[in-house]
């Protein structure tokens, strides 16, 4: 390593892949080197483009010797957009590189006795996102445009299409952008504050609904004539938006939606389906973007779950309400915490609309385990679905509700192996777990654990 310098050429053969992207070379006396878009078993001609004590990180000047996992990349902007680590390399080592990576959390993280007993790969690896959030720049020349934002930054990459979201939308946007240039509105600048238009949120439904919001730095879009306006001249081209809403976000963040909402046209909300049953989704509600393998996920839980008639579930971080109604037949008594008021008050009406008897509670999940309704419900089955970061301070209350099993929905297998350990000390073993591909040519996968209490 002593002699490797930026700008340095070598040949390396890239070893292992990483969820970033990335893919590991060693030197031979074992200085690792990192490689964006290289495929595991690449030769390469890598130039050096920095040095530390610990590593180094270089890019792929030549291709000496494809890998034979590499595969042809469709997309033209996955090496400049932060969206698509995985378009360089086939889906069959993709999956492998996923279902490794759970089983080796749970090994190395959680030193638990378990593995994936099945991984489900999708059946559509394009096209599939059913949510797409754009944000709006400025072109050197003043012009508004919008794209994606770079990995790791909040540098614009202007796109005329994207591989895995849902084509109409980029269509949409377009259109957008269009009305916004030629009505001279002003585009939101990060360092300033000032200016109108952040971002575009898209949303559509198995059916082809769509509901569009544009999050503005502002309470409307210049006036209640130029919002009429906008919503005539969206609706001319695309009739299968079914409601246009504004989102208030005067902050100086980087979180993407303020709190508060008006609606221009439509209800406000769309339908969806999953499993047979209907949900009202409003923009700000979490529903998974990809519909078919949230209905393979959901198929597990309730595989898991193995309720019975009359079973109590309590459903914590329910979001719409989508994986207890799922689960839940009409004869279990269902009882939801979520932290979103306004996506509890969507399960409590997709509950109604599905005929399922159940309350749902906007707490935080940590606050509502303390509430002594919650403590005496004495439920059965217990379904958590949390965010990234796991259920920090909350496992030990979850497991003194003392239910007989506990079905773990997780986007983050190393937050998971982590609270599956802290279970098992707290009399909850995981006997079962399997892993769904919910975000093809993305470093993200999805696990479910049936967890069984194992001590009174």
């Amino acid at each position: 390593m002593a002699s490797l310098k930026k700008n340095d050429t070598l040949e390396l053969t890239a070893e292992t892949l990483l969820g970033n992207g990335n893919a590991i070379c060693r030197m031979q006396d074992g200085f690792v080197v990192f490689v964006p878009s290289a495929a595991p078993g690449d030769v390469i001609k890598a130039h050096i483009i920095k040095v530390t004590k610990s590593y180094a990180v270089a890019k792929i000047l030549e291709i000496i010797q494809p890998s034979p996992y590499r595969y042809e990349d469709g997309c033209p902007f996955s090496k400049s957009c932060g969206g698509c680590t995985f378009q360089h390399i086939s889906y069959e080592k993709e999956c492998e590189f996923k279902e490794n990576t759970v089983n080796d959390a749970l090994a190395r993280i959680g030193k638990l006795d378990l593995r994936v007993e099945k991984f489900y790969g999708a059946k559509d690896t394009c096209f599939y996102r059913n949510k797409a959030v754009y944000p709006v720049g400025t072109s050197k020349d003043g012009k508004a445009i919008s794209g994606f934002y770079a990995q790791m930054s909040h540098r614009l990459v202007e796109h005329d299409n994207c591989l895995i979201s849902n084509p109409i939308f980029v269509k949409i946007r377009d259109r957008i952008i269009d009305f916004i240039n030629e009505n001279a509105i002003s585009v939101y600048n990060e360092e300033t504050g000032k200016g109108l238009v952040r971002s575009i949120h898209l949303r559509s439904t198995k059916n082809g609904n769509i509901s569009l919001s544009l999050v503005l730095n502002g309470k409307e879009l210049v006036s209640k004539v130029v919002e009429s306006k906008f919503v005539a001249y969206i609706l001319e081209s695309f009739p299968q938006i079914k409601t246009i809403l504004i989102n208030v976000n005067t902050r100086n963040t980087n979180v993407i939606l303020g709190d508060d909402w008006r609606t221009l046209f439509g209800d406000g909300y769309i339908y969806d389906e999953l499993l047979g049953r209907k949900f009202r989704i409003t923009p700000a509600s979490f529903w998974q973007v990809n519909r078919e393998q949230a209905e393979v996920l959901y198929s597990v839980a309730k595989e898991y779950a193995a309720l019975k008639e009359g079973e109590k579930l309590v459903d914590l971080y329910c979001g719409t309400g989508s994986v207890g109604l799922c689960i839940a037949d009409k004869g279990t008594r269902l009882y939801g915490v979520e932290v979103v008021e306004q996506a509890a008050r969507d399960a409590e009406f997709n509950a109604n609309l599905n005929g399922i008897e159940a309350e749902f509670a906007a707490l935080p999940t940590e606050n509502a385990l303390d509430d002594e309704y919650v403590k005496n419900l004495c439920p059965d089955v217990i379904t958590v679905d949390p965010p990234r970061k796991g259920c920090v301070g909350a496992v030990g209350k979850i497991a003194a509700l003392g239910a007989k099993r506990i079905v773990y929905i997780s986007c983050d297998p190393a937050t998971l192996a982590r609270d599956l350990a802290e279970f098992e000390t707290l009399g909850y073993k995981a006997v079962r777990a399997s892993a769904v591909d919910m975000f093809p040519r993305t470093g993200h996968v999805e696990s479910v654990v049936k967890l069984e209490r194992t001590s009174l």
